[in-house]
């Protein structure tokens, strides 16, 4: 009778409870996380992608026609070019923090807050997927924008710099994005959201510069303006595509990278401590 080979016995270790077994970053965790917040706006992109370019593409009628502002010049260039940029980005920054501000806003009213915090990631993967989608959205709906200015006759939009499209789209929807989190994690229902939308960011984006050029204005409030961050995304943004800006394209980068940086940790901080989150 020949021998029996004895079985392998295995020696897979496996982690103490609690000691986690993803060591490096969970990008599968991440990209789920990310599809999900992409669907969640994408199943309503009548109401999140198509509507906005509509809202904004008559402000651009109302502004150029009914307004009397097709004669006009702002820095060199035709008025109705002039504010095309600038409504873009102002479409894009509002709906970067209406997509930021809801999500895990809902999760808590609706008590599936769990949902974000039980999967496998870390606060940052989780931060950063909430702001990648955001700002996803917001390039659908700058996209969508620009193909309705673009049909509008008179309006002539070509990109000339497309670095700084790229760069100020980034920065700008990235900034807003922390904040429409910081907003989610801060407010404790839907009025509290609103009421940020209508008192922080519906008067930031109007008085940015979008319909006029700062230089026009008293020193007093061009100080004002300049201490405005949505002002240097829109002008940035603007210098994209008519290489014309009310400052210094670089100085709107670092003012812009020095503000994402620092929103970034607050929010990160805040979600890592479970302030108004956790029970």
């Amino acid at each position: 009778m020949t021998d029996q080979p004895v079985p392998a016995v295995s020696t897979l270790s496996l982690p103490e409870p609690g000691v986690p077994r993803i060591r490096n970053v969970n990008w599968s965790g991440t990209k789920a996380l990310y599809i999900k917040e992409v669907r969640r706006f994408m199943k309503v992109q009548l109401q999140t992608v198509w509507a906005p370019s509509i809202t904004t593409l008559l402000y651009l009628i109302i502004f150029t026609v009914a307004l009397g502002g097709q004669q006009r010049t702002v820095l060199g260039v035709p008025f109705a070019d002039f504010i095309a940029p600038g409504l873009i980005m102002m479409g894009m920054i509002q709906n970067a923090f209406a997509n930021a501000s809801f999500g895990m806003l809902v999760g808590k009213i609706q008590g599936t807050i769990v949902d974000y915090l039980m999967p496998p990631i870390s606060t940052a993967e989780l931060l950063f997927a909430q702001a990648a989608a955001a700002m996803t959205r917001a390039a659908f709906v700058g996209i969508a924008i620009g193909l309705a200015i673009a049909l509008w006759p008179g309006v002539h939009l070509m990109p000339h710099h497309l670095w700084a499209i790229v760069a100020f789209w980034f920065l700008g929807t990235m900034f807003v994005s922390f904040l429409g989190v910081l907003t989610s994690i801060w407010a404790e229902k839907f009025d509290h959201a609103a009421a940020i939308t209508n008192f922080v960011i519906a008067p930031l984006s109007l008085l940015s510069g979008t319909f006029y050029s700062v230089d026009r204005l008293a020193p007093a409030f061009q100080a004002v303006s300049h201490a405005n961050p949505f002002f240097y995304m829109i002008s940035g943004f603007r210098y994209g595509f008519l290489s014309v800006a009310d400052t210094e394209v670089m100085r709107g980068l670092a003012v812009l990278t020095v503000l994402d940086i620092v929103l970034g940790l607050i929010c990160y901080r805040l979600l890592k401590s479970g302030w108004k989150i956790r029970p």
